[in-house]
């Protein structure tokens, strides 16, 4: 098989476990003339969409949406030929390894509502991870080191929010250094404490999967969504509460004056520097349980550097989800998908190299941060200390 040749044979899609109430059969379709029908309907939407650019109208999302789908589904059948390729497995491991990703997202969407750039979420995320290791060792409970991660993240965002709103430091400076010092004090600890420890402070107990009785029999979606870490159920209540929140209480109004006016909202009674702090703090520890998820459910314990550049990619998604809860999540979960792709693909012997795929997430947080997905205004306050006339 070669790169981007014609592919030969048929391409088989599994979409049933072996726990269903039941068994949704394999599809199983002729590549070449699959991927052409696919090929075909893409021309279709971008002539539509070229259309509407000309008018002068807007492409609407759900057609943009539409898109992604048939691109993607045209390259798995291309990559699948002569396979089967899981796809269960394929969309769980997507929510798995976006779990980090999200919780980091949903601290810098906070952040930035606020008024404050919380670059700091790589140190927040690897923070919690060395934290929640440690804790869960020391008290043996994985639930503890959760505790402990959130504890973590508050600090580092406690940190950030005394620099950038006490002392008016540059935001995004403040940041990259609290990255810095986080990588430097956990390999620190990891090669001097915790390597001559590792019995006692760098063995926790792992967040094993729970299945919800019922919920996750149903096919495809039972083991996708109901057959998790405890955390991604954490996920969904976190996300669910901070959409509400942010759009339907006082409290979420109070942090979006914040952020968009804060001299207005000053004037009507909100305390903008105390808004701040708790909010940053608040971000802070969301980002921490991301953290957990490392050293907690994606292996037991706590290793160098272990993000990755996690917090960079959250950054991007709240970027691409225009600062909104819901969209930040759907686009850590793109993220999360591309990172999982890979290792599937490795799996059923795709063509693809897997340095291609390992980049891929990279790849789509520049394009995200360059703007390639369309203009997005951050609220207006975000980055410029309040100074009190």
């Amino acid at each position: 098989m070669q790169l981007f040749g014609t592919q030969e044979g048929s391409s088989t899609f599994r979409f049933a476990t072996s726990t269903d109430f039941f068994a949704i059969p394999n599809l199983t379709v002729p590549t070449t003339a699959t991927v052409w029908v696919l090929v075909a309907v893409l021309a279709v939407i971008t002539a539509e969409s070229l259309r509407r650019l000309l008018a002068h109208r807007r492409t609407p999302g759900w057609l943009i949406a539409v898109f992604a789908v048939v691109a993607m589904t045209a390259f798995l059948t291309w990559s699948g030929a002569g396979a089967t390729l899981p796809v269960v497995g394929l969309f769980s491991g997507t929510i798995l390894l976006a779990v980090p990703l999200v919780f980091g997202a949903m601290g810098g969407v906070l952040g930035e509502r606020v008024g404050v750039v919380n670059i700091a979420i790589e140190g927040q995320l690897l923070a919690g991870a060395f934290t929640a290791a440690v804790v869960a060792s020391m008290f043996g409970s994985a639930w503890a080191g959760v505790l402990g991660a959130m504890v973590a993240g508050a600090l580092v965002g406690l940190v950030l929010a005394v620099f950038a709103i006490t002392y008016w430091v540059e935001q995004v400076i403040v940041g990259v250094v609290l990255n810095v010092l986080v990588i430097g004090f956990t390999n620190f600890m990891f090669g001097q404490v915790l390597t001559e420890n590792a019995d006692t402070l760098n063995s926790p107990e792992r967040l094993t999967p729970w299945a919800v009785p019922l919920l996750s029999d149903i096919p495809l979606v039972g083991p996708v969504l109901f057959k998790q870490s405890p955390l991604v159920y954490l996920l969904y209540v976190v996300v669910a509460v901070l959409a509400w929140s942010l759009y339907k209480t006082k409290w979420g109004l109070r942090v979006r004056a914040v952020g968009e006016h804060p001299k207005a909202a000053d004037t009507v009674g909100i305390k903008v520097i105390a808004t701040r702090y708790r909010t940053v703090i608040l971000a802070g520890a969301i980002a921490g349980v991301g953290g957990a998820f490392y050293s907690l459910v994606a292996v037991q314990g706590f290793n160098r550097e272990m993000t990755g550049g996690a917090g960079y990619i959250a950054l991007a998604a709240v970027i691409f989800g225009k600062w909104d809860p819901i969209k930040a999540t759907l686009a850590a979960l793109l993220f999360g998908f591309a990172s999982n792709l890979q290792g599937t693909l490795s799996v059923i012997g795709a063509p693809v190299p897997s340095e291609f795929m390992l980049m891929l997430p990279y790849l789509v947080t520049l394009l995200a941060v360059a703007g390639f997905v369309g203009k997005s205004r951050a609220p207006a306050a975000t980055g410029i200390p309040y100074r009190k006339s």
